[in-house]
């Protein structure tokens, strides 16, 4: 009994069978992404900080963080207005509440939340569009300085962010 991974022949075929597989359901890659065929380029709008805390390079951190996915991951191009898909929106919230209290009923653990407002756009499949709220945290002992532990917080919760608006948008799975 042969193996048809003794088989050069058999092992491409069953190969070739899988790469058609994968690409009948539309463009896939590896990374997860699955961007309609129609969909050859991509508009992520500044996205502006309208919470009633402004940090002042959050919009900027976002909105890059958003553009940097989307080129790494898929193959759309970035244009500036009126893409195949485009990703609009605002930082609706940005807040730190008190988590843990400790024995004398003081905060022991603090918690950093961002909130971004997001409309999705799919110019080829309107049904595929979409606007939605995304929330993050992240907590930190009350006994650190928010500034000294900002920029870190702030960049793991852009992350999350991002990761769970790309994975909406293209993550079809």
């Amino acid at each position: 009994m042969s193996c048809c991974c003794s088989n050069p022949l058999a092992l491409a075929a069953a190969l070739i069978y899988m790469v058609a597989g994968f690409c009948a359901c539309g463009i896939y890659s590896f990374t997860g992404a699955s961007v309609p065929p129609s969909a050859q380029t991509a508009t992520v709008q500044f996205f502006p900080n309208h919470a009633p805390i402004v940090v002042p390079a959050l919009s900027q951190q976002f909105t890059e963080a958003l553009k940097n996915k989307i080129q790494s991951t898929t193959n759309l191009t970035l244009v500036s207005s009126n893409g195949d898909l485009e990703f609009s929106g605002a930082i609706t919230d940005y807040r730190i509440q008190p988590q843990a209290a400790s024995a004398n009923e003081i905060a022991a653990v603090n918690r950093l939340l961002i909130t971004v407002q997001v409309d999705f756009t799919n110019r080829a499949d309107d049904n595929l569009s979409w606007s939605a709220s995304f929330t993050r945290y992240a907590d930190y002992s009350s006994s650190a300085d928010l500034t000294a532990v900002q920029d870190r917080l702030i960049t793991e919760i852009v992350d999350q962010l991002v990761e769970d608006i790309f994975n909406k948008a293209l993550a079809n799975w």
